[in-house]
């Protein structure tokens, strides 16, 4: 088998001992915090009709373009791995009908892109997202950052950095973009190439080009919400007062509209200052999204999880997530050893203890080692005079105490 072979794609990982104990932590985590708001978990298919995508992202959207994994079948349906979680949720949810009115789901699962691989950001990467179903409402959209602050705080990531910006009602979108076209066309040749595709085809993008040109050129236009009735704009500062209600700290980012089509009223993105200069880590807003002849409304938000993982890494929160250890590892000298062994280690087991054992008649150097890479606590060595005895021997891997004792009792000594 050639090197190559035995690697993962490239912008895509194995995940294994050491790391899958954070990833677990992670998981779990977040599995306990959600029900706390009412939400519960929803898993869709990894694979879908490419509609699902190019009609609820947008055909216009660098992911939609760029970055899908999309493909025909045999029977010649076109499809895509799904590239973000929302469109799939939704594509369920109205399946439902006045079911989905209320719905409040999560999903943690792998996504795929094909962009150029590079810290943090995967071809195959993993989300961590919620969707509130519901009507426009202030109070649900701060009650969504609350839940996803609460989620970060618990992982570990306390100093994140909230901006908070208005993309107005779903019906002024139009009127708010061609505002906004006649604000740039004087600039508009001063514009990088991709923004002046986007001039004409998603104009908003422009606002968040990470070009040094292109950011000084926006720096000098008017606020969205000056495009804006004044509905959208008091809307808005409902939703910043409930978050003053709830004491969180937020920034009014006025350039702020975040990537998707199907975003109104309420955007957000949350950095954390650990990631250094590309510091975002998640974002999240309010939608409005067709689905047939269906209009499915609400708020939402997705964290990439390899993206968490480095701002816990470089924070220092991971370091206090170990892998979960055996608390014991039996050592058998002889075969009549391992036999008792290997009948105790089912028991323990049973009880809840996590442990181990050599299956073979190695040595015992050998099998010492074997518990140490295996992180045991303890372990328990029995030969043929221990046997004789009725006892075994307890050894504390930290400490190198060893005591004896009856094999009855070793439950109640590791609890």
């Amino acid at each position: 088998m050639s090197d190559s072979a035995s690697q993962p794609l490239q912008g895509m990982s194995d995940i294994g001992p050491p790391e899958i104990a954070l990833w677990q932590h992670i998981e779990s985590t977040a599995r306990s915090i959600f029900p706390l708001y009412g939400v519960s978990e929803l898993r869709t298919p990894i694979l879908e009709r490419t509609k699902v995508f190019s009609r609820t992202i947008g055909n216009e959207t660098d992911i939609v373009q760029k970055e899908m994994y999309s493909f025909n079948d045999r029977g010649g349906r076109n499809l895509t791995m799904r590239p973000e979680g929302t469109a799939g949720v939704v594509r369920y949810l109205s399946s439902l009908g006045q079911e989905a009115g209320d719905a409040r789901v999560y999903y943690i699962g792998p996504m795929f892109r094909a962009e150029r691989p590079q810290a943090g950001r995967k071809r195959q990467f993993h989300q961590c997202g919620v969707e509130m179903i519901g009507a426009a409402n202030p109070v649900a959209d701060a009650e969504c950052i609350a839940l996803q602050l609460q989620l970060l705080r618990a992982w570990g990531l306390s100093d994140c950095r909230l901006k908070v910006n208005t993309r107005g009602e779903a019906d002024e979108a139009a009127q708010v973009a061609e505002s906004l076209r006649e604000a740039l066309q004087a600039k508009r040749d001063e514009l990088c190439e991709d923004c002046r595709r986007r001039f004409d085809t998603n104009i908003l993008r422009v606002l968040d080009c990470k070009n040094e040109e292109c950011s000084s050129i926006v720096d000098g236009l008017p606020p969205l919400t000056e495009f804006m009735r004044s509905d959208s704009r008091k809307y808005f500062d409902d939703v910043v007062e409930r978050l003053d209600q709830l004491g969180i700290e937020y920034e009014v980012a006025p350039r702020l509209v975040r990537g998707l089509d199907y975003y109104m009223h309420t955007v957000w993105e949350i950095s954390h200052s650990a990631l250094g200069a590309q510091d975002s880590l998640s974002g999240g807003g309010r939608y409005s999204i067709a689905v047939g002849k269906k209009r499915m409304e609400g708020v939402g938000f997705a964290m990439g999880l390899e993206r968490v993982i480095m701002a816990m890494q470089a924070c220092g929160a991971a370091d206090r997530i170990a892998a979960h250890a055996l608390r014991l590892w039996l050592v058998s000298m002889g075969g009549v050893a391992l036999d008792r062994n290997f009948i105790l280690c089912q028991k323990l087991r049973q009880a809840g203890i996590a442990c181990g054992m050599d299956l073979g008649e190695r040595s015992m150097k050998a099998q010492m080692r074997a518990a140490n890479r295996a992180g045991a606590d303890f372990v328990l060595i029995r030969g043929d005079n221990e046997i004789e005895r009725g006892v075994v021997v307890l050894k504390e891997m930290a400490s190198g105490e060893q005591r004896e004792l009856e094999e009855s009792k070793v439950a109640d000594e590791l609890e």
